[in-house]
């Protein structure tokens, strides 16, 4: 099977890149081309550093169980639980098929498959794909709205929670269809529209949940704000008294428009199946390189550190940080998102401080890389200090958001004040 994908950036009428995918019995290969079009654009910019402005296909070396894609592309797949959903409507479109005696579809999904089984509207970052008729991919619902509102939040969980106990039925499967399969992570989640009008993501708790995992994150985020980062706004909403995490989503803008967005895997080239080789410097290194306002971002970077280090947000691995564009070919830091305390785990990060440091989540370990980061110890003492503040109030700023002693004290051992 060979296709050519079309790949447009925003609201763009004429495409800015071409997708070549080819699949060869097991074998699949993609290459990326720019259009002619857009290298010649006033507003060009390379999508990420290992798709320099240049002419011609451009290969992407997949190592191991990493995307077949380039990590701009990678960044809009579906992951865990995405896959999940799309894996799970297909093998019951198949039975449908089956039972009806019509044709069946293909046994098995490609990877071309999951990257435009993304629903359109809600695809992360500014990143679409059209086919060769011209239609654009993963907007293919009946009804023309597909990111529900807020009040269909009980449908929504039920659908995914019946997709979690293995109960689906065909129909929880369609209306998951495209809005259960734009994020990554493994939890149960749902693109929405918040009472705003604005795109967010509902995060629901999960029948295997053991703590109130959904109040958890909005706790975390709350207090990260609270102690002077740029975070996704979010809040709690419940559904049938159960707290679903409702969190705007920032790659777009107020108006609607789509901003472009990368990881900080992306950013770094690095893949999924790469050994924990990379560290907070290695992000510090990259910013002076592409950032469009250096210091405040690191210094915004110093602060999440130790605020991870504090809550034992320990699964700070390089695809929960991120990156918008701003112009020009530069980027700024992306506002926190994915901050969770972590009561069972290990004080051991995924990124690490340094490459010296290692795992290590300690305070010490941060304050050592200041002078890397050009922040003064005095700077450095500062920031460590209006963080540790601000997490030192965890409980105060919990019950606000309706936690229960109970569900309090479970999250307990994580903050280290």
């Amino acid at each position: 099977m060979k296709r050519t994908i079309h790949v447009h950036l925003g609201d763009r009428a004429e495409a800015m890149a071409e997708l070549r995918y080819d699949q060869q019995g097991r074998r699949e290969s993609a290459a990326f081309s720019y259009t002619t079009d857009w290298l010649v654009d006033s507003e060009r910019f390379a999508l990420e550093p290992a798709l320099p402005l240049v002419s011609g296909f451009q290969f992407h070396a997949r190592r191991g169980r990493g995307s077949l894609f380039h990590g701009a592309i990678a960044d809009t797949e579906p992951d865990g639980w995405g896959r999940r959903v799309i894996l799970r409507d297909h093998a019951k479109r198949r039975q449908v098929a089956r039972a009806a005696g019509r044709s069946l579809a293909a046994s098995v999904l490609c990877e071309l498959d999951f990257l435009l089984a993304v629903d359109d509207e809600s695809r992360v970052g500014s990143l679409r794909f059209r086919d060769e008729a011209g239609r654009f991919q993963g907007g293919d619902r009946d009804d023309a709205r597909r990111t529900p509102p807020l009040l269909e939040l009980r449908h929504l969980l039920a659908a995914s929670h019946a997709v979690e106990m293995s109960t689906e039925t065909a129909e929880d499967l369609a209306y998951l269809r495209g809005r259960a399969t734009s994020l990554g992570g493994l939890r149960p989640k749902c693109s929405i529209r918040d009472d705003d009008g604005h795109l967010a993501i509902g995060k629901f708790p999960s029948v295997a949940d053991e703590r109130a995992v959904t109040k958890g994150e909005v706790l975390a985020l709350s207090l990260a704000r609270q102690a002077g980062m740029r975070t996704a706004v979010a809040r709690l909403v419940y559904s049938d008294n159960r707290p679903v995490a409702v969190i705007r989503r920032f790659d777009r803008t107020s108006d609607g428009r789509r901003i472009p967005y990368v990881s900080a895997a992306t950013l770094l080239g690095a893949q999924r199946e790469d050994p924990a080789e990379y560290a907070y410097t290695d992000l510090i290194d990259a910013l002076r390189v592409h950032g469009a306002a250096v210091q405040r971002d690191i210094d915004e970077l110093f602060r999440r550190v130790a605020f991870s280090i504090l809550i034992n947000n320990v699964d700070d691995h390089l695809r929960n940080h991120g990156f918008l564009h701003v112009g020009h070919g530069q980027w700024r830091l992306a506002p926190a998102f994915d901050i969770n305390p972590f009561p069972d785990r290990v004080r051991e990060l995924k990124t690490w401080i340094s490459h010296d440091s290692g795992p290590d989540a300690s305070l010490d370990s941060l304050r050592a890389i200041a002078p890397y980061c050009r922040i003064t110890p005095a700077q450095a003492e500062t920031i460590i200090g209006e963080v540790t503040s601000v997490v030192g109030r965890w409980r105060v700023v919990g019950a606000d958001l309706g936690m229960t002693q109970g569900e309090l004290d479970a999250i307990a051992d994580a903050f280290r004040v």
